[in-house]
């Protein structure tokens, strides 16, 4: 019999996953909001080469990001599916080496990314003074990314059993922790760029501290695991985090072309471009929270064999991500105005702004399509889909355009040609996902499929 914990194999799918996704995307954009809110402070400081510095930086905060992104994917997938199973020794024991593993590699992956922080930023095109207030806000936040990963990966498990709403909290209080310093060290102390560093650190261990508290008080902790499980876990995590990181490193990558790109027309450009880094995840943190929200909807339904609900939850979650879409394009549009002078957007900086609060903002749908089929990918035991589909997406489906369109329409052209390359592979992503679900659902009948089959479930026996 399925756990009781696992709630998602009951009720009705669209409502889970509005629940979900709400839910998480109000701890997300408590993050993206600070980081917005770091933007707004730092250009009423007059100094462009400070707001070019941050969209430099942010590039490369975005990679070392979706290394926990990745990590977070393994464990919500692994425990979801362990719940869905009715394992909980198995949830909680795969919650724990999770955890254990993800801030191991966490703190190796930052330590490599520490030590090159100068050549990585000269890599997305900064130069001169831009350049050594890059490096100067990088190496106060990078070595905090095993924090990061405690947060992320904790947040994650707490989706897994369905409790988005304390994930949500601890992301807000992370949030708050920011916002309150914020001020108080870049105008109060006047550190500028070290004072939003500092702060975002502090976020990262409010972040951390209260996503792992409600795991142990309300989800009955994280069992310690042997030496000979936290081994075995080991394929099973790598599994789907390494394909999973991979995924999630071609978005980064793909960004840091397009950061590249928009460096040859000016500080400006550069300028524009991270406000309006700064507004996407705002504007659509929804979205970005859509693929952790379903997964473990997806996990617990395919883990007990539901695949009628495997099947509508993945189409629910493409209705709901064309409705969010044209409903914050909307009010982007309405409100392009206020939000160029919120931001003291004036020139190419103001015009690159307003064309993001556009039509340029419909083309999200395609991203949202990518992000539900990924977690579709991650949980139906075929990541590496996900890692094709991503990296196509941002090498294939970005760089040729982005030549294309700024040869035409220099800086504009850039986002146009970001945005363009997501229809191709959304569709690709559609009917990959299908083609799956209709694999799974298929009867074992021949002898090889039931080698393979025994194989299997010789291998999670022995688990």
């Amino acid at each position: 019999m399925a756990n009781a914990q696992a709630k998602f194999l009951e009720g009705n799918l669209l409502r889970h996953i509005t629940v979900m996704a709400l839910t998480a995307s109000v701890g997300l954009m408590a993050v993206f909001l600070v980081d917005l809110v770091d933007m707004i402070f730092i250009s009423m400081l007059g100094k462009d080469e400070l707001a070019a510095a941050v969209g430099y930086a942010g590039a490369i905060l975005f990679f070392t990001s979706s290394f926990g992104i990745g990590m977070s994917i393994a464990a919500g997938a692994l425990v979801a599916r362990a719940l869905g199973e009715g394992d909980t020794r198995m949830a909680s024991r795969r919650a724990a080496t999770s955890l254990l593993y993800g801030v191991l590699f966490g703190a190796g992956f930052a330590a490599l990314v520490w030590v090159n922080i100068r050549p990585l930023a000269q890599l997305m095109g900064a130069t001169g003074d831009t350049l050594d207030l890059s490096v100067g806000y990088l190496q106060i936040i990078i070595p905090s990314l095993p924090l990061l990963l405690v947060g992320m990966v904790g947040g994650a498990i707490l989706r897994a059993h369905g409790d988005a709403r304390r994930a949500m909290v601890a992301t807000i209080l992370g949030g708050v922790v920011n916002a309150v310093l914020d001020p108080i060290l870049i105008f109060g102390f006047g550190l500028e760029l070290t004072g939003a560093a500092l702060a975002s650190v502090a976020a990262r261990v409010t972040i951390g501290a209260t996503a792992l508290y409600p795991i142990f008080r309300w989800h009955g902790g994280l069992e310690r695991p042997t030496a000979a499980e936290f081994r075995v876990d080991f394929p099973a995590i790598v599994a789907i985090a390494l394909p999973a990181i991979l995924t999630q490193f071609a978005t980064p990558i793909g960004q840091a072309y397009v950061t590249r790109s928009m460096a040859q027309f000016g500080s400006d450009a550069v300028a524009g471009m991270a406000i309006i880094s700064r507004l996407v995840p705002v504007s659509f943190g929804v979205i970005f929270a859509l693929s952790g929200a379903i997964g473990p909807i997806i996990g617990q339904n395919f883990g007990a064999g539901r695949h009628d609900r495997v099947r509508g939850a993945y189409r629910d979650g493409l209705i709901f991500t064309a409705l969010v879409v044209i409903l914050v394009t909307a009010l982007l549009f309405l409100l392009r105005g206020p939000i160029a002078d919120l931001f003291n957007a004036t020139g190419l900086t103001r015009d690159l702004v307003f064309l993001f609060c556009g039509p340029l903002a419909l083309a999200w749908v395609f991203n949202g399509v990518l992000f539900v089929s990924n977690a579709a990918f991650n949980n139906l035991g075929h990541p590496y889909y996900s890692t094709w589909l991503n990296w196509g997406r941002h090498t294939l489906g970005t760089i040729p355009f982005v030549i294309l369109g700024a040869g035409w329409y220099q800086g504009a052209g850039v986002l146009f040609g970001q945005a363009f390359g997501g229809l191709v592979f959304a569709a690709l992503a559609m009917l990959l996902v299908r083609r799956v679900m209709r694999q799974k659902e298929a009867p074992v009948t021949d002898e090889p499929f039931r080698r393979q089959a025994r194989l299997i479930q010789l291998f999670h026996n022995r688990r």
